[in-house]
């Protein structure tokens, strides 16, 4: 709801299985994505999006408890973009997802009112 009342369109699920299936459907542009998902690690979730046609460019961000240098590289391999640990700091998730908003909408004179962003 804090996402959405800012101009995101969300989409949420509760297990890997289900969150790749959302994102084929949804094709979403930033995905936050927890690392101890059940039913799939977000290790592997990330990868598997990776995979999806349309999902190459999707900014994936880990979101975790563990921020071990370990855990960061394993992430980052598994074709993560950003790393938060919980609690995520809103102020730096808002300015992630205000810079993919902007690299959506290209130069200003490229810009358009009906972009979208996730």
């Amino acid at each position: 709801m804090l996402l959405e009342d800012r101009g995101h369109v969300t989409g949420v699920a509760v297990d890997g299985p289900s969150a790749l299936t959302l994102a084929e459907a949804f094709q979403p542009h930033v995905g936050l994505l927890d690392l101890g998902l059940p039913g799939m690690s977000g290790f592997e979730l990330a990868m598997r999006l990776r995979a999806v046609p349309g999902l190459e460019h999707v900014r994936l961000v880990a979101v975790t408890g563990h921020g071990s240098d370990a855990v960061r590289a394993e992430a980052r391999a598994s074709g993560f973009d950003e790393h938060f640990l919980k609690p995520v700091d809103l102020r730096a998730l808002i300015s992630l997802l205000e810079a993919a908003r902007l690299a959506l909408s290209g130069p200003p004179e490229a810009q358009t009112s009906d972009v979208a962003a996730s």
